[in-house]
């Protein structure tokens, strides 16, 4: 049985930490995405929120390749009900074949392309770093 006395709300922050720890993102990376006056802190502040401001939801949406909606959208619980009733059924015993799940792609290929993408980010993020430890090592010979 359902219950409907109480809304179901949605956690945007959560959300956001979800989508992040399915893309194997951590908060350090995220904050580094979203430019100079974010931190690790920051990020984790704005996963702690229940709403988040529309243009800072997007930026973060853009980051982790979803759409806004998605992450405004997101239900874990109805995540968990769809898998739990779909996994392994392939005889439609849900009598709903909108939620069968038959892969078109190969698991393998989209963890090396999450694998690769983890990889040239933190490659432009140590390039980035020494870069600024030549600027500050130039600066201190001065």
């Amino acid at each position: 049985m359902i219950n409907t006395d109480m809304p179901n709300k949605v956690h945007e922050g959560r959300n956001i930490k979800r989508f992040k720890e399915m893309l194997g993102i951590k908060q350090e990376a995220l904050a580094y995405e979203l430019g100079e006056d974010w931190t690790q802190k920051k990020v984790s502040l704005l996963e702690a929120k229940e709403t988040i401001e529309p243009d800072i939801l997007e930026q973060v949406a853009k980051i982790l390749k979803v759409t806004p909606e998605a992450i405004r959208n997101f239900n874990e619980e109805a995540a968990i009900t769809i898998i739990a009733n779909t996994v392994n059924n392939h005889d439609n015993a849900t009598g709903n074949s909108l939620f069968m799940y038959y892969p078109t792609f190969n698991p393998i290929d989209k963890i090396v392309q999450l694998y690769d993408e983890k990889i040239e980010l933190y490659e432009r993020m140590l390039k980035e770093k020494n870069e600024l430890l030549e600027k500050f090592a130039g600066e201190k010979k001065k």
